[in-house]
């Protein structure tokens, strides 16, 4: 008994529990990400086309689920059976009594298409400017063959229609807004210069129109013949068609090939058929850069709020109550302050910029819209609180020997801070833009009001002049899971999305805070460890 409350007195019992709820949070964080990820990534993995025969007749798909018999009723199976365009949806539930044995036909393929998702069936011929040039497994082997180059020509036809008219048309506008403002100045010489110049770039938009119609044309110059399993046939232009695949004949170098294709179409590019499929590049991309703005954002205010309520503010209870005000914005819900964003800084500060410069192009706003600027502003006051208290910290983790050193050398209070407080704080303020980025990657409803959209046309950073398009509208992870997952049409489809998109998103906030601790690391050792 007495060993049993020595135990106690030290403590033993107490670090064990503590080691246990360590583990057992660790090990829920892990099932978590791994469920997540297991969901995600094994969707890419070609499964086998099974054909079962029904009392209602032939099914063909891919086995995706099944239910147990409950409350009286049967089993069932789902099959993602595809063909949208025929069906009207992509999965069917079938009761498993009275089905014949599963078959797996080795002239079964899995066509992914541009539109209508992905066809299911078999190829039944192939043409070429409308003349018959292949049937049965031949034309599957033609067509195959043709494949690459009508992806070449796609990705030729988006190049032409995404960058090269894109950017004539910008130059265009650009020339209307400013014949606009010769004309209202009276000044006729430089309007006719004007047109000038854009009689020459509408000369160059209809090379470009033209050039664009003959890839066109030659992009359905073959038409493949796709046959369901009850005999319909669907005519579908080999370029939109993505991948043509025979998942029966596949071995396991063929099948790892084909996932490896998958993953790195969903990481590369463009959304297609309402964010159900293709890729989510534009989500990435526009969440890395909104972080991005908002940590350099975020940091020059957090770190001179800090400063000033440490080092000049006179101490009282105006400054408690300061410090009591920005400890309890941290509290306050995100959509106030997207609400915030929309009204100050979309509607009044963007409305007024528009106002005093982009007044040609009103009444279309430029930035009293929504864009990446705005809400990464907007997603910076909500993290502020986070980097002042870090950083209030961290200056009073700053020796006052430090201090006391540099202003006996005759260095003035500024340039004691500049010179030895803030470099010596620099990874205590890093700890708070880690924490910031934390909280700011995941958030979605003030950017559902101040910039995000479901699909962007173009990004906010390209080729074009001035490189850096701080107006536009942009696409973020977290809102593309909450839309595929809860606003999509096909929500059967859009699952493996939303683990996916999930999974992601985890992994860009893991490599954004990795690379923050990872600068914070070199910071401590260059300075001996002197903060934490």
């Amino acid at each position: 008994m007495i060993r049993v409350a020595e135990y106690f007195r030290r403590g033993g019992v107490f670090v064990w529990a503590s080691g246990a709820v360590l583990a057992f949070c660790l090990a829920m964080i892990l099932g978590l990400v791994g469920f997540i990820a297991s969901k995600g990534l094994g969707y890419f993995w070609p499964s086998p086309l099974v054909q079962i025969q029904t009392p209602e007749g032939p099914v063909l798909g891919e086995l995706t689920g099944h239910e147990a018999a409950l409350g009286g009723e049967p089993a069932r199976i789902q099959v993602r059976v595809g063909n949208r365009d025929v069906y009207g949806q992509d999965f069917r539930w079938i009761p498993s009594e009275g089905l014949g044995a599963p078959e797996r036909p080795v002239d079964a393929v899995l066509v992914e298409r541009l539109e209508y998702g992905a066809f299911i069936g078999r190829v039944a011929f192939l043409d070429h400017q409308g003349q018959r040039a292949a049937t049965g497994a031949e034309a599957l082997r033609q067509a195959t063959a043709h494949l690459p180059e009508a992806a070449r020509l796609r990705r030729h036809i988006q190049s032409i229609e995404k960058d090269q008219i894109g950017e004539l048309n910008h130059r265009m506008e650009k020339l209307r807004l400013a014949r606009r403002r010769a004309e209202q100045g009276g000044d006729a010489a430089a309007a006719a210069a004007l047109d000038a110049r854009t009689a020459d770039l509408q000369a160059r938009y209809d090379t470009l129109q033209a050039s664009l119609e003959k890839a066109r044309e030659d992009a359905r110059a073959w038409t493949v013949g796709l046959e369901t399993v009850e005999g319909q046939i669907k005519e579908v232009p080999l370029g939109g068609i993505v991948r043509l695949l025979s998942p029966n004949a596949l071995d396991g170098s063929g099948k790892l090939a084909v996932y490896l294709s998958r993953l790195w179409e969903f990481m590369a590019d463009d959304p297609r058929e309402s964010n159900t499929e293709g890729g989510i590049f534009p989500a990435i991309f526009g969440t890395v850069m909104m972080v991005m703005v908002m940590s350099v954002l975020v940091v020059p205010l957090g770190v001179v709020t800090a400063l000033y309520l440490r080092e000049y503010a006179r101490q009282g209870w105006l400054v408690r109550a300061v410090r009591v005000a920005v400890n309890n914005l941290a509290g306050v819900p995100s959509i106030v302050f997207g609400v915030f964003g929309l009204g100050f800084f979309v509607y009044s500060l963007g409305g007024t910029i528009d106002q005093l410069f982009f007044s040609d192009s009103l009444p279309t706003p430029t930035y009293g819209t929504g864009g990446i600027l705005w809400a990464s502003l907007t997603l910076a006051l909500l993290t502020v609180p986070v980097v002042v208290v870090a950083t209030e910290e961290a200056l009073g983790a700053v020796p006052r020997s430090q201090r006391e050193a540099s202003l006996a050398m005759g260095a003035t209070k500024w340039q004691t801070l500049w010179n030895v407080v803030l470099p010596s704080a620099t990874p205590g303020i890093l700890t708070g833009l880690i924490l910031a980025i934390a909280r700011g990657a995941g958030e979605v409803a003030p950017l559902m009001l101040t910039g995000v959209v479901k699909l962007a046309p173009s990004m906010p950073l390209d080729g074009t002049f001035p490189f850096f398009h701080f107006d536009r509208k942009f696409m973020h992870l977290g809102f593309h899971i909450y839309d595929v997952g809860f606003q999509s049409p096909n929500s059967e489809a859009a699952k493996p999305m939303v683990f996916m998109a999930s999974f992601l998103l985890l992994l860009v906030v893991v490599i954004l805070n990795l690379f923050a601790l990872n600068l914070r690391r070199k910071l401590r050792e260059r300075l001996g460890g002197s903060t934490f």
